[in-house]
């Protein structure tokens, strides 16, 4: 395997050249992080353009990279289902809807929320599920990254998993949130510029589009067209998608995962961000063309994809199309996009764990009332232990062939129960504090029960993606219907206690735009119409 990669001292000065210019900007704003709010929230003061791309860039992973790239080898084009449907529609809803909240109430994290509409209890539950699930998430970048430089690099695992945590680790603790979001900025423009040319060699190598097509099993070609077929490489049809994909999972992640909404909350007013999401919603809509395509022509070119063989499993996709294609120096520049996707996946979840663990655990239930040199030293701490737990919890995922059924799966324990939860304290005043915190616990516990079912094969579905998208509905009807049953059988709130928090009552604060393209609804309007004929192109 190792005869087929080129690499040489050109490729690995570019590597070294991106660790430098990496950690030279957490060190440069060290000097900035005087206070726990410049550390965690970067003191609210940054542009709505680079909170979008950084908002992009912290969801631009190795799950984004690696795993799509799988899932467009494994399932086809119905992959960019996770871009049309499962990211799009729910980026304008946070918006448009959900910020006015978040942003006009001045919360620190989403727990924080929870605490303000419904109880303590609540908050406790999902700050410490959210911990959990966010060195997960950081274990899974800290994987795909071990797995690349093994292969390519001829680093062994353990080496390139620790250094890989020791770079995260220098200069998010240095920089805090604001060096992960410049960061982040900067691996938005690697990944762009150092993956862009791989699909379109490999298309123009493989003779275009309908070539391409015809050379991949039946079904792989559509998004839609397939799904009451037996050519349905995913296995589940549009209702399946529609709810487990475009409304629990996707609604779940992107407007309540405080790993991207913390990048909302440090834009420098409420119009930046609400345009946030939206400024990164429109590159968003392009993205299948450079993860998805890549995996569909890593299966079409690369026969033994996909097989047993650890060093083919799907998630070597991107990787292998890259030693395939890229000269040496050409190479160095690949391999510098994946390492950013990794750094910024990494970066995301533990800039996202500290904030949470210190206002949210550490404050609130072990030592409050304490000074903000305290917190603000407490967070850096908790930055090097979520690293470390992390690393840990890189091992955890080498038994899942494509990293991104292994991702959807942990959010159908975590953001899908969580998302019912949100939408009925947003939205219906009537929900009360214990019945969202034992509303929570048993759409979490659905999950659980779904999923030993599914193990034990009770239950057997086609894919493990469509497991995944039936294990979110679950949890979150349950989570909905339990909640509301319990609403009507414990105390509810008095209504002064909730303005700003529910819709309808006052309090919310709504953005204002002179200029079109900085009205949050009019961009809003203009890519979700992009985002349909999308869907109509490749139906």
């Amino acid at each position: 395997m190792q005869s087929e990669f080129h690499v040489n001292l050109l490729d690995y000065g570019i590597i070294a050249i991106y660790f430098v210019f990496v950690l030279a900007i957490g060190y440069a704003l060290k000097k900035n992080m005087v206070s726990s709010e410049d550390f965690f929230l970067s003191g609210r003061k940054i542009p709505s353009w680079i909170t979008g791309l950084a908002f992009i860039s912290a969801n631009l992973g190795a799950i984004e990279v690696m795993g799509m790239a799988a899932n467009g080898a494994q399932y086809g084009l119905m992959t960019a289902h996770m871009y049309w449907v499962g990211a799009i529609p729910a980026m304008v809803f946070l918006a448009i809807f959900m910020m006015p909240f978040y942003y006009g109430s001045r919360i620190r994290s989403v727990p924080e929320y929870l605490k303000l509409r419904f109880n303590e209890p609540t908050r406790a539950f999902n700050a410490i599920s959210f911990a959990v699930m966010t060195v997960l998430m950081s274990g899974i970048n800290m994987y795909a990254m071990a797995l690349v430089f093994k292969l390519l690099l001829n680093w062994s695992m353990d080496a390139s998993i620790l250094v890989s945590a020791a770079v995260v680790l220098t200069y998010t603790i240095l920089g805090g949130l604001t060096s992960s979001i410049y960061n982040e900025v900067l691996q938005f423009f690697l990944v762009l510029f150092g993956l862009l040319p791989l699909p379109i060699i490999g298309l123009a190598n493989i003779g275009g589009w309908n070539n391409l097509v015809e050379k991949l099993p039946p079904g792989f070609g559509h998004l839609w067209a397939n799904t009451a077929t037996a050519a349905n490489p995913m296995g589940i049809d549009w209702l399946g998608i529609v709810s487990g994909l475009g409304f629990v999972l996707s609604f779940g992640y992107w407007c309540t995962d405080f790993l991207v909404i913390q990048r909302a909350f440090a834009a420098k007013d409420l119009n930046a961000a609400q345009r946030t999401p939206l400024i990164a919603a429109f590159p968003k809509i392009l993205f299948p063309a450079l993860t998805v395509l890549p995996g569909m022509l890593a299966l079409a070119l690369i026969p033994a994809l996909g097989s047993n063989d650890t060093n083919y499993s799907y998630n070597m996709a991107m990787p292998l199309l890259l030693a395939k294609y890229y000269p040496s120096g050409m190479l160095g520049i690949g391999l510098t996009a994946m390492l950013a996707s990794f750094m910024s996946g990494m970066a995301g979840n533990i800039t996202a764990f500290n904030t949470v663990w210190t206002y949210d655990i550490y404050q609130s239930y072990i030592a409050p009332n304490r000074s903000d040199k305290h917190y603000l030293w407490v967070g850096r701490i908790a930055t090097a232990c979520g690293i470390i737990v992390s690393i840990g919890a890189a091992y955890l995922v080498m038994n899942y062939q494509s990293i991104m059924d292994y991702m959807q799966m942990i959010f159908s324990f975590f953001n899908a129960p969580l998302f019912a939860t949100f939408l009925l304290g947003m939205f219906w005043r009537k929900a009360t504090p214990w019945a969202a915190f034992w509303g929570l616990v048993c759409g979490t516990l659905a999950a659980c029960v779904h999923q030993v079912l599914c193990s034990q094969g009770t239950l057997i579905y086609q894919s493990a993606m469509a497991g995944n998208f039936w294990r979110a509905t679950t949890a979150w009807v349950v989570c909905f219907v339990i909640t509301i049953v319990l609403s009507y059988f414990t105390k509810p709130k008095d209504e002064s206690e909730l303005h700003g928090l529910v819709w309808g009552l006052s309090g919310q604060a709504f953005a204002k735009a002179a200029v079109w393209y900085k009205n949050p609804v009019i961009l809003a309007i203009i890519v979700l119409v992009l985002t349909c004929i999308c869907n109509v192109i490749f139906w």
